[in-house]
């Protein structure tokens, strides 16, 4: 097992990042965090890691998609968490360059700083479901308020084939394909986690990225929500701190996950459509939401459900927080955290 002793987290201060940061000290690892702090929310997640962790880190406020400002970041470390990105399939239809820029050739920066260090760290990088496309060919089943498979029905596993769809899921799967092929042709320890919805505190959502969250502070506030389709789209919800515990465990086991991609997700015991949160989060808040139903965006899958197997066989990992317990505690850290979203 690899002893862990000097991480790099880019986009550290987002919302993953800064909760892998916390993780990471609370375990005696050295933290570098690396964020150029453009993301709203995030100055306030640097806030909170200083306050709880004062002197326990280092923090550069730098951009990915500046080649030097990466490879002064990289030096010493032992291990790289490749969070920064752009998130939002929305923002990537509006500006792909942008998006492209952030995601390819910001994963590139990292990929080749990382190679070019002696010795290599090893680089774990975030992907998303959306490399896997619409998924037409798995058929789609409709109930009262959900969508499923009609085949595969324990959720997508690795061996389904790429089928990159939006501005956002060219860019996230370029860079997917990059880290595997670093791995491939430079024998670099690279992993890929394709991840479904993560949810959890410090996390500043909006009807973009990070729904969950979103929904959660509507319920709390009143807000009325805007859905596009019909509400009854599903996603493998796992809770940020079953994500840390995955990613931590894969890079201490890096000589058995290095050069795979692994689907990270809740799996199907933690699938959940828009209307199955909407009555979860009326049991918890005894407040209704109102919602104003629009039409569907591009690129939104009908389901996405991660089949975790090969995580669970290669690093013996699966979640541990139900999504009712994880939406119970989200709404717990949003009501004693309301001021940071007035």
């Amino acid at each position: 097992m690899k002893k862990i002793e000097h991480c790099l987290i880019t986009g550290g201060a987002g919302f993953i990042g800064c909760n892998m940061a916390a993780r990471l000290i609370r375990e005696g690892i050295k933290v570098r965090i690396f964020d150029n702090l453009s993301r709203a929310g995030v100055q306030k997640n640097l806030d909170w890691l200083n306050i709880t962790f004062p002197g326990m880190f280092d923090f550069i406020q730098g951009d990915v998609r500046d080649f030097n400002a990466v490879c002064a970041a990289v030096r010493d470390v032992d291990t790289i968490f490749h969070y920064a990105s752009q998130v939002a399939v929305t923002t990537s239809v509006v500006n792909p360059r942008h998006d492209f820029e952030v995601n390819g050739f910001g994963t590139i920066n990292v990929l080749e700083a990382a190679r070019l260090a002696q010795p290599s760290p090893a680089v774990l990088f975030t992907s998303t479901n959306k490399v896997y496309g619409k998924l037409a060919a798995l058929g789609i089943l409709e109930a009262e308020k959900r969508y499923s498979f009609e085949k595969n029905p324990w959720g997508v596993d690795e061996t389904q084939a790429l089928d990159f769809y939006s501005p956002y899921g060219c860019s996230k799967g370029a860079a997917d394909q990059y880290v595997l092929d670093y791995a491939r042709i430079y024998g670099m320890q690279t992993v890929v986690f394709r991840m479904s919805c993560i949810y959890g505190p410090h996390q500043f959502g909006n009807e973009d990225q990070g729904w969950v969250v979103h929904f959660v502070i509507s319920a709390l506030t009143g807000r009325p929500l805007n859905i596009y389709g019909d509400g009854k789209q599903v996603r493998d919800i796992l809770y940020v701190e079953d994500l840390t515990e995955a990613f931590l465990t894969a890079a201490r086991q890096i000589e058995k996950t290095a050069g795979n991609a692994f689907n990270i997700g809740g799996g199907l015991d933690n699938s959940i459509s828009l209307l199955e949160l909407m009555d979860i989060l009326k049991s918890v808040t005894k407040k209704s939401i109102p919602a104003e139903y629009f039409d569907w965006r591009p690129g939104d899958q009908k389901v996405y459900v991660s089949n975790i197997a090969r995580a669970s066989r290669t690093f013996d990992w699966r979640p541990k927080i139900s999504r009712e317990e994880g939406v119970r505690r989200l709404c717990d850290w949003v009501t004693d955290n309301r001021h940071l979203f007035e």
